[in-house]
């Protein structure tokens, strides 16, 4: 076991000064400017709170539109940026200098300048007067610098790039050349209108990110943070490898009310990572392991790092759908990090800490698990039913008597947990470690519990937006954070009433000064994608762009994804991961669902944006930049660069799923029940599995090479069945263009037809794509056509076009259209019965089997003579 010794305090004020740095602003003042600093952050999170609530329709006062939010939101993001982050590196940090203030006035005027002549504006749309063009010329140049200070370099360089693209468009070269923007027309497009700078990506962090960085930044100051980390260590801090389990799990939760992976990583790694070190994981792989499951916290429903809201704006679904398509490869890359960690243990032989909870039988441990889990079904049940009962016979009093209830079970709690001792931040370097045990650990934070189900409740089952469903959380969160303390000390016997409701309301200002802070970057971020999106929007470079991927992936949808991906990693090495996936997303997302029609393969936005999501995050474990990798070696004393590359290899399972969504939508739950995503979820599980067994190197023995590519084969077969099997039976068979309408009065109502058609882009130019045709319910063909709103005409050479698409009809939403182009039918192909292309598993699982086998003959052969 490694010899662990006291950090330096040097180390942690380096840490500190890394998270502040890269999430909060590095700079401190002291005295008035200190005070007025923390004043406007808290200011600016009530602001937040008010627009979110209903009090100002019920006051009629404080009313904003969505455009008047943003500016003051914007306002607010660039004047605490100046205040915040230095200009250099040997800018002082206890004071403000003087061009600050002025920077900070000016740019907070220039955010703000849409809200203070809205009235003005709206009257002369698209014809900026000179100081309108001042303004936004000042503003732009005001929010590159903030970027600068905030984010670095890279986006900055990257949003002034597409500005000089947009302004000398006429002389850039070749394709890449356009008619160019008058410096009037810029500014109009990018700082007065919704189309730049205050569009979709500033537009979601006014609306909903805030609110949930917000209600993080509660939930860890009231104690959550600290409460997650004790669960996770006293769960599985005993079994082999035990620290690293719980280093994931502690993560994982700690992640999904963190939007930040660095702060994730110091959070839970000042922690987990000596604990990791002691039971004899090296400090590079130790702080690998905290890296990758803090990266990952970022790719965990609800919040993922302010992604979800993002793709709600872009993708144009709820955001109930989009939790529902990002959870289950969240949760079995979570489930595979925990399975790595495990084999590494056994690879070194690790054990874990001691336990401090009393022996039990097996068969007691699964009796209790069983009974804890049964219970808490039967409460969900109780619950769902129950206030599905309550609402029509209570009507409008609902709220208030949930509101009385959830008041009531809170109290409850706070007894239950009052009758255990409190919960301490042990010193994780002390030579003597002791797990807490479970039972007190778990009871005594219950009730932290109670604001994510309040979270998740309004926006799963009342399907409130996100942003009402995070108010009411963050509401409920301030009253436990007012009165946990003074209640608790009620229910201990002690009586300090009046100091405990003093720390509950620092805590609260705490809470609510750091949910701003850590929003600077954010808003920032957001903002200066905007010019991005802005350009892309004015100048067309994205079907410029698309042409030269088309070009330099010979059309090849595989390359296309990997071009896809390397950018994503170029662009997160310098970008944060919410500004990366605006850029990438608005640039690379329509040329590969594009792309992908014209290749055959129908791939859904929602794939196609998590794909790009996913890359995005796996920049921050990349070397050499990868900042999370720099905080966690400056915690284990590890290299920042070997702890980056371990991390990345841990990785390797969070690289290879977006691929293998792309190809199988049913890991995202497109259109599949609920027994099969259950199938499903259990059967990706065990290939991931699998796959980290490959990839590793190790199952129950050390893998020989040929058992390490069967593993990796048999994952891929357990993951997408359907690739073997379409090379068994065509899933289609082929019709005739002129007899579309049988095809579709032939199959199944609810199953799709797939047809290839010639269509034509916005220069005039053909090509080929594909699309699904749901079939409609009806009795014949005809009658499924007219329910479509779709009608065709043949010719006599056998040809088929579209001739009249009705308005607002099915086929009009799918893609069909016959106003300027008459689309051309070139192939129909009809669903066909087969065998289930889930019959590929069962060679698979034969495989492993005998993989498994083999495995067992060689680890019983290599003990035997141990024994002896």
């Amino acid at each position: 076991m490694t010899n662990d010794k006291q950090r330096p305090q040097g180390s942690e004020v380096d840490l500190e000064e890394m998270v502040a740095s890269t999430d909060s602003g590095a700079r401190k003042p002291l005295g008035a400017p200190g005070k007025l600093l923390v004043g406007i952050a808290a200011a600016w999170s009530l602001f937040q709170l008010w627009i979110a609530s209903p009090l100002p329709f019920l006051f009629r006062f404080g009313v904003f539109n969505a455009t008047e939010a943003r500016s003051i939101h914007l306002a607010f993001a660039l004047f605490l940026a100046f205040m915040a982050y230095p200009a250099l590196k040997r800018s002082p940090r206890e004071r403000i200098p003087l061009q600050d203030w002025l920077f900070a006035g000016v740019a907070a005027f220039c955010g703000a300048y849409m809200f203070l002549f809205y009235a003005e504006l709206s009257e002369r749309p698209g014809s900026p007067l000179t100081q309108d063009v001042v303004v936004g010329v000042v503003g732009i140049l005001l929010l590159l610098e903030a970027t600068r200070r905030a984010l670095g370099p890279p986006l900055m360089i990257v949003a002034a790039v597409f500005i000089v693209y947009s302004l000398f468009g006429p002389h850039m070269p070749g394709i890449l050349a356009h008619r160019g923007v008058s410096l009037n027309g810029l500014i109009n497009h990018q700082w007065l209108t919704t189309q730049g700078v205050f569009g979709i990506a500033l537009g979601v962090s006014t609306s909903f990110v805030f609110l949930f960085v917000l209600f993080g930044a509660l939930l860890d100051k009231a104690g959550a943070g600290n409460y997650f980390i004790k669960v996770a260590f006293s769960l599985l801090g005993h079994y082999k490898g035990g620290p690293a389990k719980a280093a994931v799990v502690a993560s994982g939760m700690t992640g999904l009310i963190s939007g930040s992976s660095i702060a994730n990583t110091v959070t839970t790694g000042t922690f987990t990572i000596p604990m990791m070190k002691r039971v004899g994981f090296p400090a590079n792989k130790a702080g690998a392991v905290e890296v990758s499951s803090s990266v990952n916290g970022q790719i965990m429903p609800p919040v993922m790092g302010a992604a979800a809201f993002l793709m709600v704006e872009y993708v144009g679904i709820s955001y109930v759908e989009v939790i529902k398509h990002a959870f289950l490869p969240a949760l079995i890359s979570y489930i595979a990090l925990i399975y790595i960690v495990h084999l590494e243990a056994l690879k070194a032989n690790m054990t874990g800490l001691p336990s401090s909870n009393p022996a039990r039988p097996f068969l007691n441990k699964v009796i209790g698990f069983l009974t804890g889990l049964l219970a808490l079904m039967a409460l969900s049940f109780g619950v769902y039913y129950g206030l599905g009962w309550l609402k029509p016979a209570l009507g409008d009093a609902t709220p208030w008597v949930v509101a009385v209830a959830l008041a009531v079970v809170y109290v409850a709690l706070l007894k239950v947990g009052a009758n255990y001792p409190e919960l301490e931040l042990d010193d994780p370097s002390s030579k003597v470690v002791k797990l807490p045990r479970t039972k007190p650990t778990v009871m005594v934070g219950l009730h932290f519990i109670l604001p994510v189900i309040v979270l998740v409740w309004c926006l799963m089952v009342e399907r409130l937006s996100p942003g009402l469903s995070a108010f009411w959380a963050t509401v409920f969160m301030i009253a436990i954070m007012i009165t946990q303390r003074p209640l608790t000390a009620i229910f201990r016997g002690r009586s300090r009433l009046a100091e405990d409701i003093k720390e509950g309301f620092l805590d609260l200002w705490d809470g609510l000064v750091s949910g701003a802070r850590n929003m600077i970057g954010i808003g920032i971020a957001t903002a200066t994608a905007g010019i991005i999106v802005g350009a892309v929007s004015q100048t067309g470079v994205g079907l410029v762009l698309a042409d030269v991927v088309e070009v330099l992936s010979m059309g090849n949808l595989m390359l296309i994804l990997l071009l896809t991906a390397v950018l994503s990693l170029i662009l997160g090495m310098g970008l944060p991961t919410t500004a990366n996936y605006i850029v990438v997303s608005s640039l690379m997302a329509p040329v590969i669902v594009l792309l992908g029609q014209q290749n055959g393969l129908i791939v859904p936005l929602i794939a196609v944006h998590l794909f790009v999501f996913y890359f995005g995050i796996m920049a921050d474990v990349t070397p050499p930049v990868g900042l999370a990798s720099f905080a966690a070696a400056a915690v284990s004393g590890g290299d920042p660069i070997r702890t980056g590359f371990q991390a990345f290899y841990y990785s390797l399972r969070t690289a290879a799923l977006p691929f293998l969504f792309i190809f199988n939508t049913d890991l995202l739950l497109i259109e599949v029940g609920l027994w099969q995503g259950i199938l499903i979820f259990i059967v990706a599980t065990i290939a991931m599995l699998i796959f980290a067994a490959g990839t590793q190197g190790f199952m129950i023995a050390r893998n020989r090479w040929y058992e390490s590519l069967l593993l990796l084969l048999v994952a891929f077969t357990l993951f997408r069945p359907g690739f073997w099997m379409d090379r068994i039976h065509d899933p289609y068979q082929s019709v005739p263009p002129a007899q579309f309408e049988q095809a579709l009065g032939m199959v199944e109502s609810g199953s799709n037809l797939r047809i290839e058609i010639l269509d034509e882009d916005d220069f005039g130019d053909q090509f080929t794509r594909f699309m699904l045709v749901p079939v409609p319910s009806g009795e014949t063909g005809e009658e499924r056509m007219e329910a479509l709103g779709l009608t065709l005409r043949s010719e006599a050479d056998g040809s088929t076009f579209v001739d009249n698409v009705a308005f607002g009809s099915q086929a009009e939403q799918i893609g069909f259209e016959a106003m300027f182009f008459d689309q051309q039918i070139l192939m129909v192909m009809a669903p066909v019965d087969r065998w289930p292309k889930e019959l590929m598993w069962i060679p698979a699982f034969l495989v492993f089997g005998l993989i498994v086998a083999m495995q067992r003959r060689r680890r019983d052969a290599t003990a035997a003579p141990a024994a002896s």
